[in-house]
């Protein structure tokens, strides 16, 4: 008789497995390890590997295997939690070593050259985008990659939401206004926290609403805006956010600070990509308005200086002409 499906022996070829299995071993990592791209690489190989499961009898079993390994990926890129981590576990040295910026990562690992990176940044300048965004559109690097590279930068983790299957309770706890707005998502619970994919780290405001509607705290997980638009047009599909405000309902999640003349209607019709360009644009208005501003300001300031200055070298042998013809009338 064969003996029963252990996926953690059959499927990871983790020897004796005894769960529950630390996050190191798990990902078949030496313990401590504090390389996140290697955590990834780790994580993106068993990953495709468990996949081959996902459509045949273990179709669960897979999943179920899936979403730990997410979990422990997670935990082991996200700075903060892997000291927590590594403490329990018995790790006396916080091990996280010199911290990088975004660019030090792309440049230090061959991602873009310097000139590149001169590139991008001069076409970042040039119209109003975030450096990564113009990475992207220039084709110096991929969007995985760059948003990846911008995760480990902050500390933050990061996920391919495809690779999950998402809570579907937790999905219906958002509105659909807040998630398109936001470019945001729940995926899953992990430790007692909320974790929520997005491009960028939540504001707070939005951080504070969505801890309210869970009621349990929340964390950032970054994504890829491809990534986030997907899973955004599958469960909160535009006509959902049209009928919310309809409603009248969840008025409250407009919390991204959108302003402007759109009525709420089309504002919730708005596509994640629509309403970033929206936002961009209004950025865009205040900035050449206070730029026009400044320039009025400085004119008049230069004219009124000028003026004093004219007056003062023009006035004085005026004032005495004007007097000496004075007195040669009176004489």
């Amino acid at each position: 008789m064969s003996e029963p499906l252990n996926v953690y022996r059959d499927w990871l070829g983790i020897k004796n497995p005894q769960p529950p299995l630390d996050h190191y071993t798990l990902l078949r990592l030496k313990k401590f390890e504090d390389d996140s791209a290697k955590v990834r690489q780790h994580y993106r190989k068993l990953n495709a590997h468990v996949r081959k499961y996902a459509a045949g009898d273990y179709a669960k079993e897979s999943q179920d295997l899936l979403n730990e390994l997410a979990k422990a990926m997670l935990c082991l890129t996200d700075r903060g939690r892997k000291a927590e981590y590594d403490a329990s576990l018995g790790r006396d040295d916080p091990g996280q070593g010199r911290k990088y910026t975004f660019e030090q990562i792309l440049v230090g690992r061959k991602i873009i050259d310097r000139d590149q990176l001169k590139k991008a940044r001069d076409y970042a300048d040039a119209i109003g985008l975030e450096v990564r965004d113009a990475l992207v559109q220039q084709k110096f690097a991929s969007q995985d990659v760059v948003i990846q590279s911008y995760a480990e930068s902050l500390g933050l983790p990061f996920v391919d939401v495809g690779d999950l299957q998402l809570n579907t309770e937790l999905i219906g706890k958002v509105p659909a206004v807040l998630a398109r707005q936001n470019s945001c998502a729940p995926i899953m619970i992990d430790d007692g926290q909320v974790l929520v994919a997005s491009p960028n780290p939540l504001m707070p405001d939005v951080e504070d609403e969505l801890r309210l509607r869970f009621e349990m705290p929340v964390r950032s997980v970054l994504c890829t805006p491809t990534g986030i638009n997907q899973v955004v047009a599958e469960h909160y599909p535009r006509e959902a956010a049209a009928a919310e405000i309809a409603a009248g309902s969840d008025q409250s999640s407009l919390a991204s600070g959108s302003s402007g003349k759109e009525t709420p209607e089309a504002t919730a019709a708005m596509t994640p990509e629509e309403y970033a360009e929206k936002k961009k644009e209004r950025r865009n208005i205040t900035l050449l308005s206070f730029n026009f501003t400044m320039i009025i300001c400085f004119g008049a300031t230069q004219f009124f200086v000028l003026s004093y200055v004219v007056g003062i070298t023009y006035a004085l042998p005026l004032a005495s002409m004007v007097a000496g013809a004075v007195y040669m009338l009176k004489k």
